[in-house]
């Protein structure tokens, strides 16, 4: 069985699968055009929304994939990203520079997550 939220005719936000929860790419809507700090910030915020619609939290997070505009940008996200990880629950990672698809968004962040 497959479960899906948020879904439009082009993706789902949160695609769950026998106990792995699979997030998209999620971006800073709230913080848009702001510091990589304060998108960083507001895309974890979304992503504990969305992990927790799901039935799970960030303490069961197995990978991330995180692309910066900015590889420049590294240590001021993972200053908001090293407060945020459960301590002790540290997911597998990648963090890569790349363009975005709209150029007021600098972080963006995938999530693939456990339920149990």
């Amino acid at each position: 069985m497959i479960e899906r939220f948020d879904t439009n005719e082009r993706m789902s936000q949160v695609v769950i699968h026998g106990n792995t929860v699979y997030l998209a790419g999620q971006v800073a809507f709230g913080a848009a055009g702001e510091s990589v700090t304060e998108q960083t910030k507001d895309t974890l915020q979304r992503i504990d929304e969305l992990l927790a619609k799901a039935g799970t939290d960030k303490s069961k997070l197995l990978s991330a994939t995180i692309w910066l505009t900015d590889i420049g940008d590294f240590a001021e996200m993972n200053a908001v990203w090293d407060a945020w990880v459960s301590p002790g629950n540290a997911p597998a990672r990648a963090c890569v520079e790349s363009a975005l698809a709209a150029p007021q968004f600098n972080v963006e962040i995938g999530i693939i997550a456990a339920l149990d």
